[in-house]
């Protein structure tokens, strides 16, 4: 089935701001958010909750299956800290947004994260942990590292996309059929 729309992952630890560059983008381009954790809860993609780390466990099988038509139709922003179980054949461009530890001591410190969280989350941006474990799983063409620190990272951030967007859709674009 080929898509008329791409599939874009937002990756990067939590804190980055995968959300709000995602609500950006579909104000700007018209994609759908879908956001892993919420889909996770909300469409029972799961195996409970985990009280040490606050978040879902999900079942990476269930969500699969629970996403599968939407992203085979396109235009979907893909948002969660994890992008390794996408197969690569529905995606086709990974954004790993990054972050300096400052701003993102900051913004984990206000979403009240325990202290063992937070860095655990400080320890894997640091460390560069989404950025290899994008690289390993898609083509490296596939993956752009963005700097989202700043108010102005965003917008950036958003053009950039939208441009390659433009661009995606200028090389997918069906040939003109000559008139008969």
């Amino acid at each position: 089935m080929s898509r008329i729309k791409p599939n874009i992952i937002i990756t990067g630890t939590p804190g980055v701001g995968k959300t709000s560059l995602c609500e950006v983008l579909v104000d700007a381009i018209g994609f759908q958010h879908l956001s892993i954790n919420r889909v996770a809860r909300e469409r029972d993609c799961h195996d409970g909750w985990d009280e040490a780390t606050k978040s879902w466990i999900v079942d990476e099988d269930k969500l699969l299956d629970a996403i599968e038509d939407e992203v085979q139709q396109g235009g979907q922003l893909i948002d969660w800290h994890a992008c390794d179980v996408f197969p690569e054949r529905w995606i086709d461009l990974v954004i790993v947004l990054r972050s300096n530890s400052a701003v993102l001591y900051d913004r984990l410190k206000a979403r009240n994260y325990a202290e063992s969280k937070l860095q655990e989350n400080m320890d894997a941006e640091i460390m560069e942990v989404l950025l290899h474990e994008a690289r390993d799983a898609f083509d490296t063409e596939m993956v752009i590292e963005l700097w989202s620190n700043t108010p102005d990272d965003m917008d950036n951030n958003a053009s950039r996309i939208e441009t390659w967007l433009e661009q995606w859709k200028q090389q997918h674009a069906s040939p003109a059929v000559p008139n008969a």
